[in-house]
Order: structure tokens, then C-alpha cells, then sequence
């Protein structure tokens, strides 16, 4: 299944570092001295969210190593620079990423760079090892009050 977004030839992403991804369950291979991922964030380096006409972005202060990941596959730690989401205009598809071909209604990025190779997040974005985004895959259930204190505050930012 070709996600709804990138229907026509033009649109399809190409490239072997590139959104969106389809993880096949049966393919996945389990790496034994993969450390596990340290999330470490500050709530209080949260700085603002804006709306850039397509999405809303919530950016953290990045100057400091006060909200990191480390771990995992990463040979440094990263930091936190903003997170945003993808959803559609529907409940069936929204997610970027897919697994076994199976959309899901939204999905999570949370954004970080390589502080420590690079001295800012706009270099960090043009090399293979300077960003690290966490996706997490999003579905319809109970109300979630961490995401509701955030979904309270989007009428705030509803013109770009």
C-alpha cells in the first residue's frame, strides 16, 4: 500500500535513508548487543509550540544537554529539539511509517541532533549521523492526560 500522501510518481520518496518506511514484522532481526535507549528530558527546557501551515511543532532549548537520549544504536547522546506529529484527515491512515502495510491514525517524532559532533542542529541536519528521530506509532483509545495538556493548548496556535 502507497501512503495516501505519496500517490503520484513525482511524490515518492526515493533513497535508502528515507520517510516513509514500511517495517516488515517477518524481516525484523533481533540484535543481541543492541544497549537499550536512555530517554532523559526536562520538561522545563519546553520553550513554545507553533504551528509552521501544515503541523505544529513543540521546540525545547537545545543548548544544553538538559533533555537527551542516549544509547541503544546511538554512539553519542542526542538532544531533544522538537516533536511533532503526523495524522490525517481520516481515523484509517495518518501515520508516516507503516508496519506489515498497516497505517496507523497518527504517529509521533520526537526530534534530536548530534550536539556532540556538530555545533548546531542546522549542520546537524545535512549528515547521515546527525539527527535521531524516535517514532512512535499513535491509536484511538482512553484519554491520555499527558497528550491532553497539549491538545489543550493547540487553539492557541491555530493560523501558521
Amino acid at each position: 500500500a502507497v501512503h495516501p500522501l505519496w500517490q503520484s510518481p513525482l511524490t515518492i520518496p526515493g533513497g535508502t535513508r528515507q520517510s516513509p518506511i514500511d517495517i516488515q514484522w517477518r524481516d525484523s532481526v533481533y540484535d543481541p548487543f543492541l544497549k537499550p535507549l536512555k530517554i532523559s528530558y526536562d520538561p522545563t527546557t519546553c520553550l513554545h509550540i507553533w504551528n509552521n501551515g501544515y503541523s505544529f511543532l513543540v521546540e525545547f532549548d537545545d543548548s544544553t544537554d538538559r533533555s537527551i537520549i542516549v544509547g541503544g544504536p546511538l554512539e553519542n547522546q542526542y538532544r531533544l529539539k522538537q516533536f511533532h506529529f503526523h495524522w490525517g484527515a481520516i481515523n484509517d491512515w495518518g501515520s508516516e511509517h507503516t508496519v506489515d502495510s498497516k497505517f496507523y491514525p497518527a504517529e509521533l517524532h520526537l526530534v534530536h541532533w548530534n550536539a556532540v559532533d556538530y555545533p548546531s542542529f542546522e549542520e546537524a541536519v545535512m549528515e547521515g549521523n546527525g539527527l535521531a528521530v524516535i517514532g512512535v506509532f499513535l491509536k484511538l483509545g482512553a484519554r491520555h492526560e499527558g497528550l491532553q495538556t497539549l491538545v489543550d493548548a493547540l487553539p492557541a496556535v491555530r493560523h501558521k
